[in-house]
Formats: structure tokens, C-alpha cells, sequence
């Protein structure tokens, strides 16, 4: 799975994600099937699965308050539907991102259409993210040391982070022009699809396309 080419993934999961979207009656089935599926994933890449099905749950929050709304308005049906479509749309981006280097992974998107801009907006944020969060735990490991953190004290904490944040993001960007950025991320090595990545894709489709009719013919 990691060795794969990151558009052998990428293909099979836009198939995934229209299949599952478009079942209706197969839902239960599609769903048993798509666990399988996935699981099976999740064991050949060696990555843990309860830690993996926990994190798929990170759609919950947003396609719950859709689903409590259409079970109020007597749609119980439609918003179980909703939820677990949902969790194994979520399941399966977990299983592609977690296999795939990201600069690889975004590099494959912007081949497919994808803008670039988007592509580069979210390249950036994944990459200083991690320097934001290290920067508001240094912060508050000071502020504990000094006696704690009062609410006053958070909301200034806050105010000077997003000024640290521009400050570091000014600075990043002055550094990324002086070395030449022009706006797109050069890979290092050149993008490689090879048979055994054409045959990885070919039979994840095959499998995803044979479990969509299967699951409308069982129902």
C-alpha cells in the first residue's frame, strides 16, 4: 500500500466514493462490504485499525447536525443513510492519506484538475500547522510555569499567537521567494505509475464495482 503510486489510490477512491454515494437499498451491504474492504487496507499497510476507525468518526460532528435535522423532519432512514456514508467516505480518505506522501499525493490532484492554488494553499497549511501548534504549547508550558492561565491571560495568549503566526508566515514567505519559489512545490523525484500500481487500481475498482452490484442485486 505505502509503495503504491499515490493516483493508484486516488482512482480507486473516486470510484469508491461514487459507488457508495449512489447505493440506496444495497446500503447494508455496500457497508459490510466496504469494511472488508477497507480493514483489508488498513492490515496490508500494518497501520492500526481502531486507531484509523476512530479517526473516520472526525465527520460525525458536521454530518450529525444534517442527520439529527432528518430525523426530526421523520426521516430516520435518510439520516442513518447520511451517517454512515459519511464515516466510510471519511475511512477511505484516512486509508489513501495515511499510504501516500502528501507532496506525492498533491502532485497527483493537480495532474487530475485539481487548482493548484487550492493544492498549495493546503500544502502550506498542513506543513506550518505543526509550527503553530508547537508555538501555542510553548506558550502555554510558560504560562503554567508563571502560576496559570486566567481567561484574560488566554485571550491575550491568543491575540499574540495569530501575531507570532503572521509574523513566522511573513517570514517563511520572504525566505520561499529568495530561494526562487514560484508558486508550485517542485517534486524530488518524477511521478512513476508502474503495471503493478495499474494492477493494484484495476482490481480495487473491479472489487468496489462487483460489490455495488452485488449489494442492489442482494436488496
Amino acid at each position: 500500500m505505502h509503495r503504491r503510486d499515490p493516483a493508484a489510490k486516488l482512482l480507486p477512491l473516486g470510484v469508491f466514493l461514487v459507488a457508495l454515494a449512489t447505493v440506496h437499498r444495497g446500503l447494508p451491504w455496500m457497508a459490510a462490504g466496504a469494511v472488508t474492504i477497507l480493514a483489508a487496507g488498513f492490515l496490508a499497510a500494518r497501520l492500526p485499525i481502531g486507531r484509523a476507525f476512530l479517526r473516520g468518526t472526525v465527520v460525525l460532528p458536521f454530518t450529525g447536525t444534517v442527520a439529527l435535522i432528518s430525523w426530526l423532519s421523520g426521516d430516520p432512514a435518510r439520516a442513518l443513510e447520511l451517517l454512515v456514508k459519511s464515516y466510510l467516505s471519511a475511512l477511505a480518505v484516512v486509508l489513501v492519506v495515511a499510504t501516500s506522501p502528501l507532496p506525492g499525493l498533491f502532485r497527483r490532484l493537480e495532474l487530475l484538475g485539481i487548482p493548484p492554488f487550492l493544492l498549495m494553499v493546503a500544502q502550506l497549511v498542513y506543513r506550518y500547522l505543526f509550527v503553530i501548534a508547537g508555538e501555542a504549547a510553548h506558550m502555554r508550558t510558560a504560562a503554567m510555569s508563571r502560576g496559570g492561565m486566567s481567561f484574560r491571560a488566554a485571550a491575550g495568549a491568543v491575540a499574540v499567537l495569530f501575531a507570532r503566526s503572521h509574523e513566522r508566515a511573513a517570514a517563511i514567505h520572504q525566505a520561499m521567494l529568495a530561494r526562487g519559489f514560484q508558486g508550485q512545490f517542485m517534486p524530488l523525484l518524477p511521478p512513476r505509475f508502474s503495471t503493478a500500481d495499474a494492477l493494484f487500481a484495476a482490481g480495487v475498482i473491479s472489487a468496489v464495482l462487483v460489490l455495488r452490484l452485488a449489494s442492489e442485486r442482494a436488496a
